[in-house]
């Protein structure tokens, strides 16, 4: 798989960043949110599922998905053994990590970020994605839009608040699912990208300097 290292200099931790379904790590939202992250000392590392680096617009199947998840977070380890390890992703790529850890969880990745966790189709409210959230040990961090259509905030925060002082949700006021915001909303799209790099730099630093 194809992956890129971005890690400022005095990097305090390295997030194992997947992409979305539809958009690889080249995506212009997984670059500037890297960029963001790295003026803030969080290094990323970008990776490629096998199905967006052979050109196929259909992901591949659930088991090679996990598969490379594992890969890519052995891989940013062996990268950057001095730093802490956080894993998530956009979209597909988050919710791929947390599927991995609740299956066979990882002592070395200490928390997960959620950019956009997908709980359900558009216009399908439902929770069924979320069952194995309650199998996943370490602090989870969910960034969520409040216009997403794939996340129903009525529907992730008590599934949230049933996870405990594990899970943090920030709602990002007036954002869909690509953390998009319309014009009369009085913010750009950039602005809510520092909104997310401010609001991971801070969660991490309490959860990576929180008592083991």
């Amino acid at each position: 798989m194809s992956a890129r290292v971005l890690r400022p200099p005095g990097a305090e931790s390295l997030l194992v960043f997947g992409h979305g379904a539809g958009a690889g790590m080249r995506h212009r939202f997984m670059e500037a949110m890297a960029g963001v992250l790295a003026d803030r000392r969080l290094a990323s590392f970008r990776y490629q599922f096998p199905y967006m680096e052979s050109g196929r617009r259909r992901p591949d199947r659930r088991e090679t998905l996990l598969a490379t998840v594992r890969a890519a977070v052995r891989a940013a380890r062996q990268a950057a053994p001095d730093l802490p390890l956080l894993a998530g992703g956009k979209s597909m790529g988050g919710r791929m990590t947390s599927q991995a850890l609740a299956e066979q969880p990882d002592r070395s990745v200490l928390g997960l970020v959620f950019f956009g966790f997908p709980l359900h189709a558009p216009k399908a409210p439902s929770t069924e994605r979320a069952d194995h959230l309650a199998r996943v040990t370490v602090p989870m961090l969910f960034l969520q839009g409040t216009r997403d259509s794939l996340a129903d905030l009525s529907l992730l925060q008590p599934i949230c608040a049933g996870l405990g002082p594990r899970a943090t949700v920030h709602a990002v006021d007036g954002a869909d699912h690509s953390f998009h915001v319309l014009k009369r909303s009085g913010r750009t799209d950039a602005e809510v990208l520092e909104e997310l790099g401010d609001t991971v730099a801070v969660w991490a630093r309490g959860r990576l300097s929180a008592p083991a």
